[in-house]
Protein backbone atom coordinates (compact mmCIF):
# COMPACT_ATOMS: atom_id res chain seq x y z
CA UNK A 1 0.00 0.00 0.00
CA UNK A 2 1.60 3.07 -0.97
CA UNK A 3 -0.37 5.30 1.43
CA UNK A 4 0.20 3.52 4.86
CA UNK A 5 -3.41 2.89 6.66
CA UNK A 6 -3.74 5.38 9.47
CA UNK A 7 -5.67 3.10 11.61
CA UNK A 8 -2.72 0.27 11.47
CA UNK A 9 -0.24 3.61 12.06
CA UNK A 10 -2.09 4.37 14.92
CA UNK A 11 -2.00 1.07 16.56
CA UNK A 12 1.56 0.79 16.03
CA UNK A 13 2.28 4.00 17.71
CA UNK A 14 0.05 3.11 20.56
CA UNK A 15 1.58 0.09 21.35
CA UNK A 16 5.22 1.55 20.79
CA UNK A 17 4.18 4.75 23.05
CA UNK A 18 2.99 1.89 25.94
CA UNK A 19 5.65 0.20 25.51
CA UNK A 20 2.73 -2.67 25.44
CA UNK A 21 3.94 -6.42 23.85
CA UNK A 22 -0.14 -7.51 24.24
CA UNK A 23 -1.79 -6.56 21.21
CA UNK A 24 -2.51 -9.25 18.55
CA UNK A 25 -2.15 -8.40 15.06
CA UNK A 26 -2.77 -10.66 10.93
CA UNK A 27 -1.17 -8.96 8.08
CA UNK A 28 -0.76 -9.97 4.96
CA UNK A 29 2.00 -8.58 3.16
CA UNK A 30 3.72 -9.74 0.19
CA UNK A 31 0.96 -12.50 -0.71
CA UNK A 32 2.52 -14.30 3.31
CA UNK A 33 0.13 -13.99 6.29
CA UNK A 34 1.54 -13.59 9.67
CA UNK A 35 -0.04 -13.61 12.72
CA UNK A 36 1.60 -12.70 16.12
CA UNK A 37 1.97 -9.95 18.90
CA UNK A 38 3.04 -6.55 18.51
CA UNK A 39 5.88 -5.02 20.42
CA UNK A 40 7.33 -1.79 20.70
CA UNK A 41 10.99 -1.61 18.47
CA UNK A 42 12.87 -1.31 21.51
CA UNK A 43 11.32 -4.50 22.99
CA UNK A 44 11.70 -6.08 19.73
CA UNK A 45 15.67 -4.89 18.94
CA UNK A 46 16.54 -5.90 22.67
CA UNK A 47 15.23 -9.82 22.36
CA UNK A 48 16.41 -10.34 18.50
CA UNK A 49 20.08 -9.35 20.38
CA UNK A 50 19.54 -11.94 22.61
CA UNK A 51 18.74 -14.41 20.34
CA UNK A 52 21.85 -13.56 18.14
CA UNK A 53 24.34 -13.29 21.08
CA UNK A 54 22.76 -16.82 22.17
CA UNK A 55 24.53 -18.32 18.64
CA UNK A 56 27.67 -19.04 17.88
CA UNK A 57 27.79 -18.05 14.24
CA UNK A 58 25.59 -14.94 14.46
CA UNK A 59 26.79 -13.60 18.21
CA UNK A 60 28.63 -10.60 16.35
CA UNK A 61 25.78 -9.21 14.69
CA UNK A 62 23.44 -8.86 18.04
CA UNK A 63 25.00 -5.33 19.01
CA UNK A 64 23.55 -3.46 15.16
CA UNK A 65 20.56 -4.26 17.19
CA UNK A 66 21.53 -2.71 20.34
CA UNK A 67 23.89 0.03 18.87
CA UNK A 68 22.99 3.66 20.66
CA UNK A 69 21.85 5.96 17.92
CA UNK A 70 22.37 9.57 17.70
CA UNK A 71 20.07 11.84 17.81
CA UNK A 72 19.91 13.45 14.50
CA UNK A 73 20.71 9.82 13.51
CA UNK A 74 17.04 8.21 14.71
CA UNK A 75 14.76 5.84 12.93
CA UNK A 76 11.19 7.19 11.68
CA UNK A 77 9.68 4.51 13.51
CA UNK A 78 10.89 6.30 17.13
CA UNK A 79 7.52 7.88 18.05
CA UNK A 80 8.96 9.99 20.98
CA UNK A 81 10.52 11.83 18.19
CA UNK A 82 6.99 12.78 17.30
CA UNK A 83 7.21 10.97 13.71
CA UNK A 84 4.93 8.26 12.69
CA UNK A 85 5.99 4.19 12.95
CA UNK A 86 7.05 2.74 9.90
CA UNK A 87 7.44 -0.48 10.78
CA UNK A 88 5.50 -3.29 12.90
CA UNK A 89 7.90 -5.44 14.85
CA UNK A 90 6.17 -9.21 15.60
CA UNK A 91 7.33 -11.41 18.44
CA UNK A 92 5.90 -14.83 19.41
CA UNK A 93 5.07 -14.57 15.27
CA UNK A 94 4.39 -17.34 12.87
CA UNK A 95 3.89 -16.97 9.01
CA UNK A 96 0.82 -18.96 8.22
CA UNK A 97 1.27 -21.95 5.85
CA UNK A 98 -1.55 -24.31 4.86
CA UNK A 99 -3.18 -25.56 8.52
CA UNK A 100 0.42 -25.03 10.18
CA UNK A 101 2.34 -21.65 11.76
CA UNK A 102 6.02 -21.58 10.69
CA UNK A 103 8.35 -21.37 13.00
CA UNK A 104 6.17 -23.50 15.92
CA UNK A 105 7.84 -21.66 18.88
CA UNK A 106 7.07 -18.27 17.29
CA UNK A 107 9.34 -15.89 15.44
CA UNK A 108 10.48 -12.13 15.22
CA UNK A 109 9.76 -10.46 12.61
CA UNK A 110 9.72 -6.33 11.36
CA UNK A 111 6.70 -5.66 8.97
CA UNK A 112 6.71 -2.35 6.80
CA UNK A 113 3.50 -0.98 7.21
CA UNK A 114 3.36 0.40 3.77
CA UNK A 115 3.71 -3.16 2.72
CA UNK A 116 0.48 -4.32 4.19
CA UNK A 117 -2.18 -4.66 1.70
CA UNK A 118 -4.75 -6.31 4.35
CA UNK A 119 -4.89 -6.81 7.91
CA UNK A 120 -7.30 -7.78 11.17
CA UNK A 121 -7.22 -7.52 14.75
CA UNK A 122 -6.24 -11.24 16.23
CA UNK A 123 -3.94 -13.65 16.00
CA UNK A 124 -4.97 -17.30 14.32
CA UNK A 125 -3.26 -20.69 16.04
CA UNK A 126 -4.26 -23.94 15.03
CA UNK A 127 -4.75 -26.96 17.26
CA UNK A 128 -4.83 -30.93 15.66
CA UNK A 129 -8.09 -31.43 17.29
Amino acid sequence: MSNPDELLVDIAGMVESEQSNQMSLTVVTSGAVITGRLAPEAVWRQRVSEVLTDSDHLGSFSEIFTADEKPDERKRGETDDGLAPTHLHFHVARILQGTVGIPETGGMYRVAIQDVSAWTVGDFSYSDS
